[in-house]
């Protein structure tokens, strides 16, 4: 995978670990003390810093680290750790496929369901997108233009229409017409948390009973700029929803890409996508070694 941009993830994350080795190149307590302090700092919690910095320390010891070099390769070796969930990170290849996106408006829905249906297409698939965002009008009015572009059928009904409905017309014209993949957009906000989250459970109910037989991914799409919400998010849908990965939007190279440790740390989570932009393209598949890596790219 090739991420596009050269700049690292880590941003300002990246500039503290380099300063603290470059002005103590010796391995000591007052270089492990610096380096916890400037994870810390970061978007990298404080849970997953004492567990980096744990790691780290142990193998000082075990392995006789000597230099900040060796440090450098140690904390990458550490953070692809955490990120690498073995095969949970790949998603299903099996088909058909129903992509199911949720998460809090404004995280970036409704362009990720864009962007994975012109990734899908690229590679020869047939896709399907189901507009079941249907309390805020201009999800559905975008969702529009966006598959228009990138030439993918869509399904909508009125605003305010039942979302589970929606589920229910997409689904029977995706097994009519075998479609390979069906994206699913959601709402983000209803009246109370708790009316959301009944809404999704519904939707759930829909796509078992309807096609059971399809695979099944439920993606939580948040956004990395926002930091400690984006870990606060993740706990709330996944309590409410069987989330099989994150999509991780906006870490464009200015965001602070700790966060992205700290939400598979906590939460045990594979990152399955990360969105580098605004256009329809700017969307890879997440590669653990290459993303810890570019700590120090």
């Amino acid at each position: 995978m090739a991420f596009g941009i050269k700049k690292s993830f880590f941003g300002r994350l990246q500039e503290k670990i380099e300063d603290v080795l470059f002005m103590r190149p010796e391995i000591d307590e007052d270089m492990l003390d610096a380096l916890e302090e400037a994870l810390i700092t970061s978007d990298m919690g404080m849970e997953t810093t004492m567990r980096v910095i744990a790691e780290l320390r142990s193998a000082v010891k075990t392995e006789r680290l000597i230099g900040s070099e060796q440090v450098k390769g140690q904390i990458v070796k550490i953070v692809e750790g955490i990120l690498d969930k073995g095969d949970r990170h790949a998603v299903s290849a099996a088909r058909p496929l129903i992509l199911m996106l949720i998460g809090v408006n404004g995280g970036g829905k409704t362009t990720t369901t864009a962007k994975l249906a012109n990734l899908y297409r690229k590679r020869g698939e047939s896709v399907l997108l189901a507009a079941a965002d249907t309390f805020r009008a201009a999800a559905g009015e975008q969702l529009v233009a966006w598959a228009a572009r990138a030439g993918v059928d869509l399904v909508r009904h009125k605003d305010g229409a039942d979302p589970a409905a929606v589920i229910y017309d997409s689904i029977q014209s995706a097994k009519a017409k075998r479609v390979d993949v069906l994206i699913c957009d959601t709402a983000g906000r209803l009246q109370t948390k708790k009316n959301l989250m009944a809404e999704l459970a519904k939707m759930d109910r829909v796509i078992e009973r309807e096609f059971p037989e399809a695979a099944r991914e439920t993606l939580l799409v948040l956004d990395a700029t926002t930091g400690k919400n984006a870990v606060s998010q993740a706990g709330e849908f996944g309590a409410a929803a069987e989330v099989s990965g994150i999509v991780l939007t906006k870490l464009d190279g200015t965001a602070k890409g700790g966060i992205v440790v700290t939400i598979s740390d906590a939460f045990d989570l594979p990152v399955k996508f990360i969105g580098l932009g605004e256009k329809i393209e700017d969307i890879v598949e997440f590669d653990p070694a290459e993303f810890a890596a570019s700590i120090f790219i």
